[in-house]
């Protein structure tokens, strides 16, 4: 367990203790220095990063531009977070809370920004009306999976991940506590996904498209480096619909937008127009 830490009694910030974001992270909000959100051609604009939080936003476009829906069209601007872009004056001005990603809708009379990738999902499922179902019930389904979702992800993110892939030292009981909790939220999708074949029911929606992108990359072993760890292998339910929805052409599209890493064809910083993601595709062997 290594050495037993007593708190003080009054807690005290110290940039050397925060890790890998130890130059990001402090205990107060705010913009950090000026700097104007740039603005594509689109009504969409979104301020974001391909991080499993990005990735929810950019295949939820795709899929609605995939179904026709051109009003969908957007322009995706790179936000570095280990750079603090966050924090320029601009981005907080969209989201005050510094976090990707975040919206900008030009197409109204009166720009409205929409932050928190769950309320951007259903900000853009409501607005288009695609991949919610209008039926009070089925909806009500989507939305408790929705918000388990918001709920679960950052004991996934800010707990397992954390402490087991970017803590600047590895301790037994953090990774403990996370790992038995991301194990119980496997199988509470497992369990889910043995009787659905989606998960909130028969019908793809926001709720998969928001809960892909981590506990399906985390399956598929595109997260962390985790899966042999986790055994993931044993919830046949999730990988089963991890593979279905990462088959899908728009998800092939949408999780490699803002994504500055991986291989040559998983990376496209900034997308401005169809072609951006066409000509990387090109590339994938």
């Amino acid at each position: 367990m290594g050495t037993e830490y007593t708190p003080p009694k009054v807690w005290t910030y110290d940039s050397k203790n925060g890790g890998e974001w130890a130059s990001i992270n402090r205990p107060d909000s705010g913009a950090r220095h000026e700097q104007a959100l740039p603005v594509g051609d689109h009504p969409l604009q979104l301020y974001s990063m391909g991080t499993p939080n990005g990735q929810k936003v950019t295949i939820m476009l795709e899929e609605l531009l995939a179904d026709g829906v051109s009003e969908a069209e957007y322009d995706a601007h790179l936000i570095r977070i280990g750079e603090g872009d966050q924090f320029s004056s601009g981005f907080v001005e969209v989201n005050p809370n510094s976090k990707i990603p975040a919206l900008v809708d030009y197409s109204l009379e009166k720009p409205i920004n929409v932050f928190e990738s769950g309320g951007i999902l259903l900000y853009l499922a409501e607005k288009f009306g695609h991949f919610i179902p209008q039926d009070v019930v089925a909806k009500a389904q989507v939305m408790n999976w929705l918000f388990w979702l918001q709920g679960s992800a950052p004991y996934l993110g800010g707990g397992f991940g954390h402490f087991y892939a970017y803590a600047p030292a590895k301790f037994e009981y953090p990774i403990d506590r996370f790992t038995m909790e991301a194990k119980r939220q496997l199988d509470v999708l497992d369990k889910q996904l043995a009787k659905n074949a989606f998960i909130a029911g028969d019908e793809y929606t926001i709720a998969d498209m928001a809960i892909w992108p981590w506990y399906g990359n985390l399956v598929l072993g595109k997260l962390y480096d985790a899966a042999e760890f986790l055994q993931v292998e044993q919830y046949t339910h999730v990988v089963r619909w991890a593979k279905e929805i990462d088959a899908r052409a728009a998800v092939q599209r949408g999780k490699i937008v803002n994504r500055t890493w991986g291989e040559e064809w998983e990376q496209v910083p900034e997308r401005h127009t169809a072609s951006d993601i066409d000509e990387v595709l090109k590339l994938k062997p």
